[in-house]
């Protein structure tokens, strides 16, 4: 048909092939009758030429590549969702009746949307665990087809609550994500999709970007979040604001460490790294959420974390090296005052200022929407570094009594093996 001829055949033979007897060709039961339907097409050029056209259509519409293909990909796409582990997405809440239904609707609105989301309430004393029923039973959530369940837990911290969620919940693969988030609309798809083709995956680490509204938030932003580009995949620790990982891994982990109030994603992270597992790093699975408000919301967001480190025993270096940092600062800002040592001190001083708010300052530059935003922004930058460091050089000590009251060694020693592709 495609050469622009007509069929001659028996019925049998054209099966499937949409050929209609007397419109695209002659369909023939016996060897007698297929002889004398090539001699009448032979002798009848004007029929011959008129099933040819016919048959060349037929052929265009039904078997051309651009007709076959998508009926093709429906059919892998049917096998691949029988195969697919079931998904579902987790997330562990408290007073966040303000934030929770939006995160609700952004995973209701993924495509496809995951199999279900279990929240945790760990003690709410405003409306989230009502807000969570009220949206569970929103048109828009049940069309489609995603199911909430919440679970009330008061007192469960965040570990304990993204423990709870994983265990109610049925899916291979469980995405984590958090109250006060904006998804992608293909934060799932783009998260989950290499469980689908590479069996050896067992984490998919997501990405984050803020959401700011005002100056202060700006600042923060450009302080804090680092940009897709700065991101080494092969050392990255994905936060649980974004990631995906295999059921059997968090199993194999010993799930989130519920002695632990703050930085327990980290913790998570390394445990999988000692195993083995392999992470791979999907930078276009995004959510943003908005940073901290004030100085003194960002003070004690960093005070939990520094204590969480010191807790779990974790970054002694990184800490360290601050105090050296501001130690050496205090030295300098004192010899800078002595007009005997000159402008060294000074100049030292400068300087190590001005290295220490680069990337912050490179980061405003490409974010900012406009120069007047930068300029404003800009002079927040050393206050923002200030309130985070100092936040974490009080906090740290704290954890690290935590952990030392417990006679536990001080610095996490355990070897961390990194597998990751990019």
């Amino acid at each position: 048909m495609a050469a622009g001829v007509p069929v001659v055949a028996t019925p049998f033979g054209a099966a499937g092939s949409g050929i209609v007897d007397g419109v695209h060709g002659l369909l023939s039961e016996d060897a007698s009758d297929l002889g004398a339907s090539v001699v009448r097409l032979l002798r009848d050029a004007s029929l011959r030429e008129s099933m040819a056209g016919r048959a060349r259509l037929l052929a265009e519409a039904r078997h051309d590549w651009s007709a076959i293909t998508p009926r093709l990909i429906d059919v892998y796409r049917h096998l691949i969702s029988d195969l697919r582990p079931t998904s579902s997405v987790i997330a562990t809440v408290r007073n966040e009746a303000r934030t929770v239904g939006a995160v609700i609707s952004g995973v209701a609105r993924q495509q496809p949307p995951p199999a279900e989301m279990v929240i945790v309430d760990g003690g709410s004393d405003d409306d989230t665990v009502r807000v969570v029923r009220e949206y569970s039973s929103r048109q828009d959530v049940i069309a489609s087809g995603l199911r909430v369940s919440v679970r009330s837990e008061p007192g469960a911290n965040i570990s304990r609550g993204r423990n709870l969620a994983v265990g109610s919940a049925v899916g291979g693969v469980i995405a984590a994500v958090d109250a006060g988030t904006v998804l992608a609309s293909d934060w799932f798809s783009r998260l989950v999709a290499p469980f689908d083709w590479d069996a050896g995956v067992g984490v998919v680490s997501g990405f984050f970007v803020g959401a700011p509204e005002t100056d202060w938030e700006r600042a923060l932003a450009a302080t804090t979040l680092p940009l897709v580009e700065d991101i080494d995949p092969v050392r990255f620790l994905p936060s649980s604001r974004s990631v995906a990982f295999r059921r059997t891994e968090f199993a194999r982990a010993g799930g989130y460490p519920e002695w632990l109030d703050y930085g327990e994603d980290l913790v998570f992270d390394l445990a999988m790294r000692r195993l083995g597992v392999v992470f791979r790093f999907q930078p276009r699975a995004v959510v943003r959420f908005r940073p901290r408000p004030s100085a003194t919301a960002f003070f004690v967001q960093y005070y939990r974390y520094a204590r969480g480190d010191g807790k779990a025993g974790l970054f002694a270096l990184r800490h360290a090296i601050r105090y050296g940092a501001y130690l050496g600062g205090m030295v300098l800002a004192v010899g800078a005052s002595d007009r005997r040592l000159g402008v060294l001190p000074g100049t030292l001083l400068l300087a190590g200022a001005i290295g220490y708010l680069r990337r912050p300052l490179l980061r405003l530059a490409i974010t900012a929407t406009s120069p007047g935003d930068f300029m404003r922004c800009a002079p927040l930058l050393p206050l923002v570094r200030v309130v985070g460091d100092v936040a974490k050089m009080v906090g740290y000590p704290v954890g690290l009594w935590w952990r030392y009251s417990r006679g536990l060694p001080t610095h996490d020693r355990r070897p961390t093996t990194v597998r990751t592709i990019e």
